[in-house]
């Protein structure tokens, strides 16, 4: 999900959190990341502008963002929880292997899921469809 500085800060005031450089950096990076990065990644690029940054402010934002519904968390039994901006629904096909994460959208499955949730008769709060498989270079 990509959307301008104005827009963002725009839904942090309105949300009543402050607005710094840092989580502005941060918001930006994971918003337009289509790779599902970690905590520790996300730090290990915010930090090359912002040096002086800490892993406690970026799982702060990360929560700060998960709560404004902007990012959901995609948590891993034996590993680092994992962020994802689209929060539409999707498939996300992951490696079992090296871990790589893709994004998989169509009509029909946006159509599917609305007549699985008519049949649970239920409003979810969130969504996640995984799929499991070897990424092409992994099967090599």
């Amino acid at each position: 999900m990509t959307m301008t500085d104005d827009q963002l800060i725009s839904i942090l005031r309105d949300s009543g959190y402050k607005v710094t450089p840092q989580r502005l950096a941060i918001c930006n990076y994971v918003l337009s990341s289509k790779e599902h990065p970690t905590a520790e990644h996300i730090h290990s690029e915010i930090v090359k502008k912002h040096p002086a940054i800490s892993l406690n402010t970026i799982y702060q934002t990360m929560d700060m963002l998960i709560d404004l519904g902007l990012v959901q968390e995609m948590r891993f039994s034996g590993s680092s929880s994992r962020f994802d901006s689209n929060t539409s629904v999707h498939v996300n096909i992951i490696c079992q292997k090296c871990s790589k994460i893709q994004d998989f959208e169509s009509e029909g499955i946006r159509e599917l899921w609305s007549r699985i949730l008519a049949e649970m008769n239920v409003e979810p709060v969130g969504q996640r469809l995984d799929v499991y498989v070897l990424c092409d270079e992994c099967k090599r």
